[in-house]
């Protein structure tokens, strides 16, 4: 009889293990497709800095810090950006992060300065490694001939690779995923950029990020920017998961 209770409760032990751990590996499957606050304040800033909404940034920026963003982070998504719209939105939104900081330290809030870029040491041209970080991006080759635009205008294909895949792409402080997720952004609120969205969504897809995430993203920007952009992003991103080929 006492063996008989053993092998009962050996057997109901397993069980709840065994329960447990499936309950647990569900629950980080979960998270995983549920983009972070910090991420998901990494689309606010980004997305109301590209639109100009400086009083809404405020807050943004506010909620930011809050969610363990740090000063260098916030500051190299408002850097990023500019690569996207342009200087005058970039510095207005530094100057909109000034702005914030002097009045939480007014308050007393002390925020984390976080972490600078590393030094970059490398031998190597910045084309080719602006090139090398592309395809990294884009899980394809870039040494085809050019085509489209690379091929009209020569000089913004060197541009492009030197400085924004060498010189921004490179910076250690936001990982590719969080610097897509600026890119996506700015790109939706600006609007009338389907083809670079287009190919920045499959990049978001390539460097870790998921369908849910990508649906939840339209949420925010629908929140964020308005019902217009997320209705535009979302039939790009539509398109985007139907002609997406499964690993």
């Amino acid at each position: 009889m006492r063996i008989i209770n053993f092998k009962s409760l050996f057997v109901l032990v397993m069980t709840i293990g065994f329960f447990s751990y499936n309950l647990k590996a569900q629950n980080n499957m979960n998270k995983n497709k549920v983009l972070s606050p910090k991420e998901q304040s990494i689309i606010a800033i980004a997305a109301l800095t590209a639109k100009g909404d400086l009083a809404k940034l405020k807050t943004a920026l506010n909620v930011g810090l809050e969610a363990d963003l740090t000063i260098n982070q916030i500051k190299e998504i408002l850097v990023h950006l500019y690569a996207y719209c342009g200087f005058p939105r970039s510095i207005r939104g530094l100057q909109t992060f000034m702005e914030v900081l002097d009045e939480r330290k007014a308050k007393g809030i002390n925020d984390v300065l976080g972490a600078e870029a590393s030094p970059i040491k490398e031998d190597r041209s910045k084309y080719e490694r602006g090139k090398e970080v592309l395809e990294k991006l884009t899980g394809t080759s870039q040494d085809g001939p050019k085509t489209g635009y690379s091929a009209f205008s020569p000089e913004i294909d060197v541009f492009l690779k030197e400085h924004l895949f060498a010189d921004i792409f490179e910076r250690d402080v936001l990982s590719y995923a969080e610097r897509e997720l600026v890119t996506i952004s700015v790109i939706s609120s600006i609007g009338g950029a389907e083809p670079m969205l287009r190919s920045h969504l499959n990049i978001c897809l390539n460097v870790g990020l998921t369908p849910e995430q990508l649906l939840q993203f339209v949420k925010i920007i629908k929140s964020t920017v308005g019902r217009k952009e997320a209705k535009a992003v979302q039939s790009v991103l539509n398109e985007v998961l139907k002609n997406r080929k499964p690993k």
